[in-house]
């Protein structure tokens, strides 16, 4: 199964993808889709425009997307939510499941704690998925989250194998 995940930005939107094989985790792809345009709307649909290609290329079955932390500055962070609903548009219009993850609960999934620094993560990402070149920190976080999700999908499947043979 290909995980893809998603680190919204409206600059710079993070994207990863990995392949989850049993337990077995390996690196396909990753990179940063930048934003181009003077205004918003062009901003958004060159971010649109990035994703739905990388989707194209890299066929992933399931998604991920950070979720949104609220800051001091309400503009800004209504933007990000605009970049993030991209972020989620995108995939669901490609058919993917998508799952959400609190940036702590990422950071927990991969480094063990939920304050992890970005270089602590960035550490784990490589640790995890050997030999990968990370196109930058957005990217790094996108890994993290689509390692997340894959924790996620493998927890799921292990709980539904067990109350299948619980009820059998």
């Amino acid at each position: 199964m290909r995980v893809l995940g998603i680190d919204p930005g409206l600059r710079n939107m993070g994207w990863g993808v990995i392949e989850v094989t049993g337990s077995r985790l390996s690196h396909v792809a990753n990179g940063v889709c930048h934003s181009v345009g003077d205004d918003l709307a062009a901003r958004l649909l060159s971010l649109h425009a990035g994703l739905t290609e990388m989707i194209a290329t890299h066929r992933p079955d399931a998604a991920a997307v950070e979720q949104t932390f609220v800051n001091k500055d309400g503009v800004a962070t209504l933007k990000l939510g605009q970049a993030r609903g991209i972020a989620m548009l995108v995939p669901a219009q490609a058919g993917l499941a998508i799952g959400e993850y609190a940036p702590n609960a990422v950071k927990k999934a991969v480094v063990g704690v939920g304050h992890a620094d970005k270089c602590q993560v960035d550490h784990m990402v490589k640790l995890q998925l050997p030999g990968v070149q990370i196109a930058g920190p957005d990217a790094a976080d996108a890994l993290a989250i689509a390692i997340c999700h894959a924790h996620h999908l493998q927890s799921a499947g292990t709980l539904a194998q067990a109350l299948a043979r619980a009820g059998a």
